[in-house]
């Protein structure tokens, strides 16, 4: 009997590390730095892929030697480097980006506007560090630099000209949805279903994580707070934050935010903290939260009713807290 006694827990103990092991191999978790901040992926699948890290970090790469101008001899530092007039052709992933980035220029009556790069580092929130608070001459002149009207497509959009030289492409505002699209490109191609990537807060989930959770969940974060005021059942969806309190700066006594507001090249002033914004595509999310942010809190809330946007929005109030409203579609979206 004792045998017997002995023979039974052992047999439970090999069953119990079974499961531990077999559950925890249907993820693979990778992480990593990239664009100045991190990324977390996990991916659910019962093999572990050695190739898979260096991959994605190769494609992270290349988004940034594209798109960032902090990268020197960057295809978005060249085009701002060219002069007026002249044909610029882009490569497929610039195209892409940039034609989504003039359609929400367009739907937003250009309160997205990724050529406010003059005024991003006037204010001191780009490639040049300023400790000088801008003069209003300064700012009108860039003004006469800013404008995606001012850049003109083939219709293909894979040519472009300027008609001032000296217009200045950012596109910080959408770089990073776009880079987890294309981390999820990678991953379709690669042949999974299931997964969730997150880079500097911005996120897309396909698929499931398991039966019991049919989709992945992820939590909405309050401004200046690591507790979760929601949280979002994402299955095939993206969410990505703008929001004004992790980039700002005080002088006089007045806070200065990052976010830019390209009819008048001074940050925004409203009382909306932060919005996040639900779509397929995280490139799409990020820039209508970026579109949203500048419209604060009223107008912002009137585009995404207008277009059916799902988007929770933090709203301060009286001392430190804040306030969340929901657009209409974020209401169904989270049953509310």
């Amino acid at each position: 009997m004792r045998i017997l006694k002995y023979f039974f827990l052992a047999t439970a103990a090999i069953i119990l590390i079974y499961l531990i092991f077999f559950r925890e191999t249907l993820f693979q978790e990778i992480r990593g730095k990239a664009f100045n901040t991190t990324y977390s992926i996990k991916i659910k699948t019962p093999h572990k892929n050695a190739a898979l890290s260096r991959k994605i970090q190769t494609e992270l790469e290349k988004v940034n030697e594209q798109m960032s101008v902090f990268e020197p001899g960057s295809e978005i530092n060249i085009i701002n480097e060219t002069p007026a007039q002249q044909i610029v052709e882009l490569s497929d992933e610039m195209s892409k980006i940039l034609q989504q980035s003039y359609n929400i220029y367009k739907m937003s009556n250009g309160s997205f506007d990724p050529t406010v790069g003059k005024l991003i580092d006037l204010w001191g929130f780009g490639t040049k560090k300023t400790i000088e608070f801008p003069k209003d001459d300064e700012i009108k002149a860039a003004l006469k630099q800013t404008g995606f009207n001012k850049i003109h497509f083939s219709s293909d959009y894979k040519n472009l000209k300027k008609d001032i030289g000296e217009v200045n492409i950012n596109l910080s505002a959408i770089a990073k949805g776009y880079a987890v699209d294309k981390v999820a490109e990678l991953l379709r191609q690669e042949g999974y279903k299931d997964f969730v990537i997150e880079i500097g807060g911005e996120v897309t989930a396909e698929g499931e994580k398991s039966e019991q959770t049919k989709g992945w969940n992820v939590g909405i974060k309050s401004p200046d707070s690591e507790e979760n005021a929601a949280v979002v059942t994402l299955h095939n969806l993206s969410v990505a934050t703008s929001g004004d309190y992790r980039n700002y700066f005080y002088y006089h006594d007045k806070r200065y935010s990052h976010t830019i507001i390209p009819q008048t090249g001074y940050p925004v002033e409203h009382k909306l903290a932060s919005v996040s914004v639900f779509n397929k595509s995280c490139m799409m999310a990020d820039g209508l939260a970026t579109a949203i942010m500048v419209l604060g809190e009223e107008q912002g809330m009137k585009f995404a009713d207008r277009h059916k946007i799902p988007a929770v929005f933090f709203v301060r109030t009286e001392g430190s807290d804040y306030e969340m409203l929901l657009s209409q579609s974020a209401q169904k979206l989270l049953g509310k």
